[in-house]
């Protein structure tokens, strides 16, 4: 493998984690005995299904929209998302006293829709299986003179989306592995950047649902490879192609991706809101889908594992954990 200069530094992730300090929540960090005695090791579980917005897109969106001149920052933000960027673009324009305007899929779930809604943003929907949503988001913040806050394939997002991974090393101590949701990548990028900065042995494994496995395709062939829209229940990660910085970022410091089924995720959201008491979206029980169903071997000593969101409204969630779709 060659090693090239990346996108981000465990520098960018600190400073993220300062410009974020008092502005999003510290999330627990869950433990199980169960989870363990399962697994064969120390699980320590990253709760970003509690932070603001309930995901951990706010620490991302926050810290790249901050960054922006005032002048710049008062035309407005746009926006892309299924769901938990689209959220976390329109706090943070609200945080910061600007306007955002978010394009988001016709079958993006209702509960994240009436979330966006309600913190402010003006919501553009388009079809996600023929329209390109980053043409037709690029043309509507052009249009109107607004700056786009991408949702993983930008230095300062990957930042922020980081600062969850170095707030669990800094309460867990240094871990042998952290298993990451993985969609356009942002999460684990800077997820891997953070504990490579603090623990460099660790293994930094990404967990993608079976039908969308273009970063696992990707890495295999050593180049970003596309696969069609996937129809998952985990729509945070329904995503065909990664980002082309995050993955120069995984391509050095992420050891692999694994995949599982929806059903696995399912049963992954009963495990979670049975033992643990916590709900979770289907792409933040991904990583949970993986342990339990024993995805990853080798595991040892102290596992880190990012719970990514939990924006579920309990009729879906219900669906879900009771079988349907």
């Amino acid at each position: 493998m060659t090693t090239t200069a990346l996108p981000i530094s465990f520098d960018d992730v600190r400073e993220a984690a300062a410009r974020l300090d008092g502005v999003a929540h510290r999330t627990p960090v869950l433990r199980s005995r169960t989870l363990d005695e399962r697994v064969g090791a120390e699980v320590y579980l990253k709760c970003e299904n509690l932070q603001r917005i309930g995901a951990f897109k706010f620490r991302g969106a926050y810290n790249a929209a901050s960054r922006l001149p005032p002048e710049q920052l008062a035309r407005g933000l746009a926006a892309y998302s299924s769901g938990n960027h689209a959220q976390a673009v329109a706090l943070a324009a609200r945080e910061l006293g600007t306007t955002a305007v978010i394009l988001m899929p016709e079958d993006a779930p209702r509960s994240k829709l009436e979330a966006t809604a309600g913190y402010g943003a003006e919501i553009v929907l388009y079809d996600r299986y023929t329209g390109d949503r980053e043409a037709i988001s690029e043309a509507l913040a052009a249009d109107r003179g607004l700056t786009l806050i991408p949702p993983y394939n930008h230095p300062h997002v990957m930042a922020g989306q980081g600062t969850a991974a170095l707030e669990l090393v800094e309460e867990a101590g240094a871990l042998d592995a952290l298993l990451v949701p993985v969609g356009g990548g942002g999460l684990i990028a800077g997820s891997a950047t953070a504990v490579k900065g603090l623990a460099p042995r660790a293994r930094v494994i990404g967990v993608e649902p079976e039908a969308g496995d273009d970063t696992k395709r990707s890495l295999e062939a050593g180049h970003r490879v596309s696969v069609p829209i996937p129809r998952t229940i985990a729509d945070g990660q329904a995503l065909d192609t990664p980002g082309e910085l995050t993955f120069a970022v995984i391509q050095q410091l992420v050891e692999a991706v694994e995949l599982v089924s929806d059903d696995e995720i399912r049963a992954a959201m009963r495990f979670a809101f049975e033992r643990l008491k916590i709900v979770v979206e289907p792409s933040g029980a991904t990583p949970l889908a993986a342990l339990l169903a024993g995805r990853v071997e080798g595991l040892t000593g102290k596992v880190g594992l990012i719970v990514s969101g939990g924006n579920v409204d309990a009729e879906r969630f219900a669906a879900l954990c009771g079988g349907g779709a």
